[in-house]
């Protein structure tokens, strides 16, 4: 077969829909331009809030060398920061499934236009074309993927969308400077020129191109209320159908609220929690160290904080009433009084990702960092960290460590 037998991908004459057109496309296009630049941003200030130039544990990145120009230390205030990010990151990207699925319907033709090519620029055209539909669909699938707790690509999920979203935007940024002018060109024309996109012998319309637009629309805001109230938290976690941690509290009671690592999961029984069985180590100046049970760390001064737990997935917990020792206190009985320094937090789980985390100076100073003991007026459940798990605000839930063990205070 020739490569211009209307039987064939190659051929013009295979695409025949007539929604296809520069301006279909155009508007689509400008709608992505903007919601995949703040995907990005969002994603950035994700991958910051681990703190990962503070120590190996919280990096699960390695030789980013450039790529992490712009990190900075993850602050504490307000509370709600990451709650917002990564609410906002993951929430967006959901709905802008539909629209992303549209623009590269729209474009399909593009992909198969023989031959692959025609001059130099028009190769390097074609490879960022590539690179962009590629990345794109990489990002948004991996993305979902974690959301929906599904690891089945291989190796960690923070390695592969942190490259893949820089592969992905670097793409984008030459795409969208190529073709973000003649987009609002079309966008603002009242004669819509359809220029290449539009279909060679296109059938008869059944849909009006703003008719399919108000479809992919329709599609996106659905996405949105059945995504978003995990992030939300309250009456609207109900209407998150698509997430998992949507519809009701997981049990009744103070300790009845969302969790992503069960006890059981992380092999934590009575018999390492339990009674004389458990210990806190607490190492700072000098190795100095002091080993406390829970009734010592209940005979401290208790404070109290509400803060939420979010977490990468985009889900989080309304504000919970927190109690225990501060973790500046604890600091201080280590020999550093004064400013506290850094903290690496070592959990007595077996297994799994983040069993230690590392939390920045700012971040053990601040009077809301607790080491928690016991959450609305009830002692953690095992579920929920007990004897003790860290409470910070602003961070993302994995650096609030459960079933702590030891923390070593001082420079990481």
């Amino acid at each position: 077969m020739r490569h211009d037998d209307p039987r064939l991908p190659t051929s013009p004459g295979f695409w025949r829909s007539p929604l296809r057109g520069t301006w279909f496309t155009s508007v689509l296009g400008l709608v992505l331009l903007v919601g995949i630049t703040v995907l990005f941003v969002t994603g950035l200030l994700s991958y910051a809030a681990y703190n990962p130039n503070l120590a190996p544990v919280n990096d699960q990145t390695p030789d980013k060398g450039i790529l992490g120009f712009y990190l900075f230390s993850w602050p504490t205030d307000p509370y709600w920061l990451y709650r917002l990010t990564q609410g906002l990151h993951v929430t967006l990207g959901v709905t802008l499934i539909p629209v992303l699925l549209a623009k590269l319907w729209s474009v399909v033709p593009k992909l198969f236009t023989l031959p692959p090519a025609r001059s130099l620029a028009h190769a390097l055209e074609r490879i960022s074309l590539l690179l962009l539909v590629g990345g794109g669909l990489f990002e948004f699938t991996t993305g979902v993927l974690n959301v929906q707790l599904d690891y089945v690509f291989p190796g960690s999920f923070y390695p592969l969308h942190f490259y893949g979203a820089w592969v992905f935007f670097a793409a984008f940024l030459a795409h969208a400077a190529l073709k973000t002018p003649t987009a609002l060109r079309a966008v603002r024309q009242l004669r819509r020129d359809e220029g290449e996109l539009a279909p060679a012998r296109p059938d008869a319309p059944t849909v009006s191109r703003r008719g399919a637009l108000w479809f992919v629309g329709g599609a996106s805001l659905l996405l949105l209320v059945t995504t978003a109230g995990q992030s939300i938290g309250g009456a609207l976690r109900r209407t998150a159908l698509l997430a998992p941690h949507g519809g009701a509290d997981p049990g009744s009671g103070p300790n009845g609220f969302q969790i992503n690592k069960t006890a059981a999961y992380a092999g934590i029984d009575a018999r390492t929690t339990g009674g004389d069985a458990w210990r806190l180590a607490v190492t700072g100046r000098d190795g100095r160290t002091v080993r406390l049970s829970r009734a010592d760390l209940l005979a401290l001064p208790q404070h109290s904080a509400a803060l939420p737990i979010a977490c990468v997935e985009g889900w989080s917990t309304t504000d919970q009433w927190w109690r225990g020792v501060r973790l500046r206190d604890l600091a201080a009985l280590v020999g550093h009084e004064g400013d506290p320094p850094d903290v690496l937090v070592e959990s007595i789980q077996l297994h799994g990702a983040f069993r230690r985390a590392a939390l920045r100076a700012n971040q053990v100073a601040d009077p809301r960092s607790l080491l928690a003991l016991t959450v609305n007026g009830e002692d953690l459940s095992p579920d929920h960290g007990y004897p003790a798990r860290v409470i910070v605000p602003a961070a993302p839930g994995v650096l609030n460590t459960k079933w702590v063990a030891r923390m070593t205070f001082g420079d990481l």
